[in-house]
């Protein structure tokens, strides 16, 4: 008889569970029964092969998925307040998506001003209950892709073309030369700030400049500009992209690129703001979520370097093992992390203003963006 009852019980509490299932998946998708209108602030065109064109096929891959109604502003400055106004007042946007670094004072000034407005930045450190800010661990994928570099170079000297020195870019810089120097620990990265992170022309100079002085084979970059790597295959010099793969623009001197996968951020984040689940917060996104990584290696990288990349992705991925861990030393000798010790994230994201040694920087005294 118990044993009757104890069955009868397992097959009841089956069935509820299976009830508060469905409940649960049709709350999920009544949330996209109706249109919501965001809005998506750019710095550049959508359509620039790189950084501004990784975010609007990122928010056009999941627009029908959760049935958004999504208006674009291109080309938006850092003070981006008026446009953020227009977008929610005049629009109606209940989501406003924000993807330069610039665009911070901006937006926490309109979060405060619209509280029951969503807002999500990309690349900022500040937060409110409406609005998160967020960014990946870019620097691990920049450390893949040195590796991939150091295989590569011969002469030993690389280029780093990059918009403006502060701690992301200084980190990625760092990371990328650490990448390098793994596997070729003579070898020097020259880096230039071009002073601009979406125009062609600096960054086409400072690309220019750097090749013209070095014996560099090998060149990498942290700007919104594709000159730097057209320079480089106008030249027959190996290349490693940013943001996007665009190996099929270069077919033969492209290595890799640190690429970003945003729809995975952007899906979650949204349906939390649909679902009423949102809190905001300021996130530091690990590589092993999908958001960063290596594009496919081309052609052009042999058998061996895709084993030391493998090898160097599964230690970042063990946990065991990230990008600044000591001992690491200055590019002036000095002892910056004991061996042992790790850099404090606070101190990555927002205080690294050093390089590694290794590292040769040319033309600065460039403001900040």
């Amino acid at each position: 008889m118990k044993k009757i009852i104890v069955i009868a019980f397992l097959i009841l509490f089956a069935a509820l569970a299976g009830i508060y299932r469905i409940q649960s998946d049709q709350v999920d998708t009544d949330v996209t029964a109706r249109t919501t209108k965001v809005g998506v602030l750019l710095s550049g065109p959508h359509d620039d092969r790189t950084f501004n064109q990784a975010h609007f096929e990122a928010i056009e891959s999941i627009r029908d998925e959760l049935n958004l109604d999504v208006v674009y502003r291109e080309r938006v400055p850092p003070d981006c307040y008026r446009d953020v106004v227009r977008l929610v007042e005049d629009e109606g946007c209940r989501i406003v998506v924000g993807v330069s670094h610039d665009y911070g004072e901006s937006l926490m000034k309109a979060a405060a001003e619209y509280p029951d407005v969503y807002f999500l930045h990309m690349g900022g450190t500040g937060y409110r209950h409406n609005l998160s800010t967020f960014f990946g661990r870019m620097y691990q994928a920049r450390y893949l892709s040195g590796v991939v570099a150091g295989m590569k170079t011969k002469t030993g000297a690389l280029g780093y073309v990059a918009a403006f020195p502060i701690p992301e870019v200084i980190r990625g810089i760092n990371a990328f030369t650490l990448g390098v120097r793994s596997v070729r620990p003579d070898a020097v990265v020259y880096a230039r700030y071009c002073g601009s992170w979406v125009e062609d022309a600096p960054a086409g100079e400072a690309a220019r400049e750097l090749l013209d002085r070095h014996p560099i084979d090998v060149v990498a970059m942290h700007t919104n500009s594709l000159m730097p790597n057209r320079e480089a295959d106008a030249r027959g010099i190996w290349s490693v992209g940013y943001n996007q793969d665009n190996a099929d623009l270069f077919p033969d001197t492209y290595l890799t690129a640190c690429n970003w996968k945003w729809d995975v951020y952007y899906r979650k984040q949204i349906l939390d703001c649909l679902q009423g689940k949102f809190h905001g917060r300021n996130e530091w996104i690990d590589m092993e979520k999908g958001i960063v990584g290596l594009s496919a290696l081309s052609h052009h990288v042999d058998v061996q370097t895709k084993v030391k990349v493998e090898a160097a992705n599964e230690r970042l991925r063990s946990g065991g093992f990230d990008v600044f861990y000591g001992p690491i030393r200055d590019n002036t000798g000095r002892l910056r992390i004991e061996a042992g010790e790790a850099m404090p994230d606070d101190e990555m994201l927002n205080h690294f203003d050093w390089y590694v040694e290794g590292v040769a920087i040319e033309g600065q005294g460039m403001d900040k963006a």
